[in-house]
């Protein structure tokens, strides 16, 4: 049996290692010529990290991953704490660390983990078809894969996407923008062992250690779409949104590179419930395109990928079978998670101001209990438990 993958980031990749670790025989195929990863650095919750450990690189992953401790919020204008609690409760309960990497280096492990000489790099899909017994693909230099089956792991922006559901799906304008990058940590700025956020007015500036003597970091900002605004203006930007904020956040601003700062106009996809046509399979980003709110966009694309290999390896009835069936373990689940990211955004980023204030005020008496049961919640709703 031979999959084709279309797409070489965290699903197409995860996925990859996965179809092959179940004796499948895989080919890879990524439309960019290098791999640039969107985003510094992702936050892998213990429900990615489980699957990671399961396609064997818990070693590689461990010696990536940051210390994240503890879990702090302060005030952006003064900052003053507003609660500071251990993760530990949320290790014991889960059974597995959260491990916040630079995307670049988990990229990098995933690649080198099926085989970096094996993706084939520089090849845009631009049609798929299916005979009686498999798929085509063809791509923008008109060459062709031929496979029993493939898995479009093609991203947000997915061509095979339409393919699947017969119509083209807007992407949702979430109402923010996010500028992350990596910098040196430093403990005037926030403790190395811990999740820090300064929140206020709707807005969020936020760090996680990842290995390296990092932190990754990234600053939230309510904002309309389409300003002229990159990275020649990120300190402007940044400095007029945060003036009134506290020392941490200007040593912060301060301290960013703006030729490796991102800025992202933040968007997810409307959920939707159908991930298969035939033997063609929409898998990560493709198939639930979420916000960053919960972290759980690569974790997602983790699960599939996992859930994909089982299915395939473990059902008998045939492909298309299969696959529906790895459909049918998918949908609600990642369902769940963007709606819940969105409505976490919609708290985070004052889309109604008097619940945003309620959030912050709540900040001030928690004691971990409550989001950390939220958290776990979420982790364990996760295909490993």
């Amino acid at each position: 049996m031979k999959a084709i993958v279309i797409g070489g980031g965290i699903g197409g990749m995860s996925s990859a290692i996965a179809l092959e670790k179940s004796g499948i025989d895989v080919e890879v195929f990524e439309a960019v010529k290098e791999m640039k990863p969107v985003g510094a650095a992702i936050s892998i919750w213990p429900n990615g990290v489980k699957c990671l450990n399961a396609l064997g690189m818990k070693t590689a992953l461990r010696e990536l991953g940051g210390n994240m401790a503890y879990m702090a919020y302060h005030d952006g204008t003064t900052g003053a704490p507003l609660t500071r609690f251990s993760m530990a409760p949320l290790v014991q309960q889960v059974g597995e660390y959260p491990c916040p990497v630079a995307r670049a280096e988990l990229q990098a492990m995933l690649i080198d983990t099926f085989g970096r000489e094996r993706v084939q790099f520089g090849k845009r899909v631009i049609q798929v078809e299916q005979t009686g017994s498999g798929v085509i693909a063809t791509f923008s230099d008109n060459t062709q894969a031929t496979g029993d089956f493939l898995i479009a792991a093609d991203g947000t922006h997915s061509v095979i996407r339409e393919y699947v559901l017969e119509q083209k799906l807007e992407r949702r304008y979430a109402g923010y923008v996010n500028w992350n990058g990596l910098v040196t940590i430093d403990e005037r700025i926030a403790p190395a062992d811990q999740w820090t956020t300064f929140v206020g007015d709707g807005k969020r500036v936020s760090l996680m250690p990842v290995s390296g003597n990092r932190f990754y970091f990234f600053f939230d900002v309510p904002l309309p779409k389409g300003l002229p605004q990159d990275r020649s203006t990120v300190k402007a930007d940044l400095t007029g949104y945060f003036q009134d904020w506290a020392e941490p956040v200007q040593q912060l601003i301060a301290a960013i590179n703006p030729d490796t700062t991102n800025r992202v106009e933040i968007h997810d996809i409307e959920p939707f419930s159908r991930f298969v046509k035939g033997r063609v399979a929409l898998l990560g980003d493709a198939a639930h395109s979420t916000t960053p709110d919960i972290g759980q966009g690569g974790c997602a694309a983790m699960e599939d990928a996992v859930v994909l290999a089982s299915t395939l390896a473990s059902h008998s009835l045939g492909i298309e079978d299969a696959l529906l069936r790895y459909q049918a373990r998918r949908v609600e689940r990642v369902k769940d998670l963007v709606l819940k990211a969105r409505k976490r955004c919609d708290v985070t980023h004052a889309r109604d101001p008097a619940i945003t204030a309620e959030w912050y005020d709540s900040l001030k008496s928690e004691t971990g209990e409550r989001v950390l049961a939220g958290m776990c919640e979420t982790i364990e709703g996760g295909p490993l438990g």
